[in-house]
């Protein structure tokens, strides 16, 4: 089982995530490339929060064909195209993570390899060994 970390003489994190979170040993990783609001058919929805939508169901694909599943992730790393994109992700992203919420960094950048694209998410997970 994760653990959460968050030190008592330290803020408390600025949204739902864990300051940090602990992987015992004997667990497997899995480490996913980044991926983008894009459905098996190409089409990119216009908004974050569908395409951060798609971004986890994607990993969520990955995960299930590892044995895995979303409370298993130990570590998000996502990048959005503007500060105006912030709250429609975290919104989405919430409808995939548990208790406690894994670690996670969020950056701006300032584009992707196509410019339709505004948010990409990559995660690490954690499951014990089989």
């Amino acid at each position: 089982m994760t653990r959460a970390i968050t030190p008592p003489d330290m803020a408390p994190p600025f949204a739902r995530y864990s300051h940090a979170v602990e992987v015992p040993a004997g667990r497997r990783l899995v480490v996913c490339s980044g991926q983008l609001g894009i459905d098996s058919q190409g089409a990119v929805p216009a908004d974050v929060e569908g395409q951060t939508r798609l971004c986890f169901e994607n990993i969520g694909r990955i995960l299930a064909a590892a044995g895995m599943g979303f409370s298993d992730m130990v570590r998000i790393n996502a990048y959005v195209t503007g500060r105006e994109h912030l709250a429609g992700y975290m919104k989405a992203r919430d409808e995939f993570t548990g208790s406690p919420p894994p670690a996670s960094t969020l950056m701006i950048v300032s584009g992707f390899a196509r410019p339709e694209f505004v948010v990409e998410v990559e995660v690490i997970a954690a499951a014990p060994e089989r």
